[in-house]
This record gives C-alpha cells, sequence and structure tokens, in this order.
C-alpha cells in the first residue's frame, strides 16, 4: 500500500470520524508527509492512531486529535500562532502551511533541532522554533492569534489567556487524568473569555506544568 493511500486511510478512518470536518484542515493532513516527522525507528507507526514515542518521555499526538484541535483554532492565511510543545514538528508544518507565522517553543533542545531539520526539508520558512519553558506561558511574541498547547494543564495560567489577540483562539487538554477536557477558549473582549469544552481525553502533562495550591484547613 503506498503511502498516500496509507494517509488517506488516516484522514478518513481516524481523522474524519472524530468529527474533523473541515476541508482545509483534512485537505492538510491528507497531503502532508506525517512520516517525514516520525523517528526513524517508528516510520511503520506514522499513520497508526497511537501516541508515537518522540524519546525524553514525549509523543506524538495522535491524528484524530491533532486534527480536532486545528479545526477548533479556526485558521487565517493572517494569523500568528504560539505552539507550546513542538515535539516533532508536525503539528507546526500544519500550522504554518495555512496561516502567516508560527512561533514554537519546546524544552527539549534536541526536539527543537530535529523538528526544524525536519521543517527545512519539507520547505517551511514561517516558523521560529525556540528552546524554553514555556510551561507560564510565552509573551515574547505576543499578542497571538492562536495558541496550541500540546501537553496538558492541570489549570490554564492566565498569562496563555492574556497573550491573545482580540478575537484569538486557545486550545489546551486541562485537567487531571483519567478524565481532562480539550477546551477552546476565545478573547472576546478587553477582559473577557469565553470557553468551550470539544472531548474529553488524557494527555500526558507539559513538562513543568505548576498544580493549583491544595486547600489545607
Amino acid at each position: 500500500m503506498s503511502l498516500e493511500q496509507v494517509r488517506f486511510n488516516m484522514v478518513e478512518q481516524q481523522v474524519r470520524p472524530w468529527d474533523v470536518l473541515d476541508g482545509k484542515v483534512l485537505g492538510l493532513m491528507d497531503t502532508t508527509p506525517r512520516e517525514a516527522y516520525v523517528p526513524k525507528n517508528y516510520r511503520e507507526l506514522a499513520y497508526a492512531d497511537i501516541e508515537v514515542p518522540l524519546g525524553n518521555g514525549q509523543a506524538m499526538l495522535p491524528p484524530r486529535i491533532v486534527g480536532r484541535m486545528l479545526q477548533a483554532v479556526n485558521m487565517h492565511p493572517t494569523d500568528v500562532a504560539l505552539e507550546v510543545g513542538t515535539g516533532s514538528g508536525y503539528l507546526t508544518s500544519l500550522l504554518a502551511q495555512s496561516i502567516r507565522k508560527v512561533y514554537s517553543v519546546d524544552i527539549e533542545a534536541d526536539f527543537i533541532a530535529r523538528a526544524q531539520t525536519t521543517l527545512n526539508e519539507q520547505g517551511l520558512t514561517n516558523v521560529v522554533l525556540e528552546v524554553g519553558d514555556a510551561a507560564q506561558g510565552w509573551d515574547k511574541h505576543q499578542p497571538y492569534d492562536i495558541i496550541i498547547i500540546t501537553g496538558s494543564l492541570p489549570v490554564l495560567p492566565d498569562s496563555f489567556k492574556q497573550s491573545l489577540q482580540r478575537g484569538g483562539r486557545l486550545v489546551a487538554v486541562i485537567g487531571r487524568g483519567p478524565i481532562m477536557e480539550a477546551t477552546l477558549i476565545t478573547r472576546i473582549g478587553e477582559n473577557e473569555w469565553s470557553s468551550q469544552v470539544l472531548f474529553e481525553t488524557e494527555l500526558a502533562p507539559l513538562q513543568n506544568a505548576v498544580a493549583p495550591k491544595a486547600f489545607t484547613f
């Protein structure tokens, strides 16, 4: 079976059935070579419905979750995005093909180096990759139209919401296992945000994510 056919099957059998109906997102995932972003020893799993290991205890998001996140943020060609958790660079590449600029940060320097090489090979030049700890926010290039956080958070730090442009959209998986909620937050005013739960899932925590202090008597 050709890679094109396997990619098509991923879209039709994993992504679309998960209520991803945005033609732009489906088209992107159908034409982007996910195998280029998967570590070489896991290439045969590039289109499997699993979290492909990346090393350092991290993993790629399953394709269906990537699709739902991208659909939720409603990408526009003029958008500027922040991605927290570059990982393999796969989601980074899908953003970069759709919007004006992507800033992506990861705490793992080797992930950044590997992703930079792959993105260069794919000819994507509108991405800035940075090594750093963005668990509490990353306001260096704010305001952002889009923020996607690829690791779960017990609570969402307020700094992320403040970094959104008015009308900006943020997707994060919030809560504690076994039930966490992928949530879309939209900035609708200077001090006003709307929140919509998209789906329940369980995702590995973002490194150095700070849990709220427990209440003590």
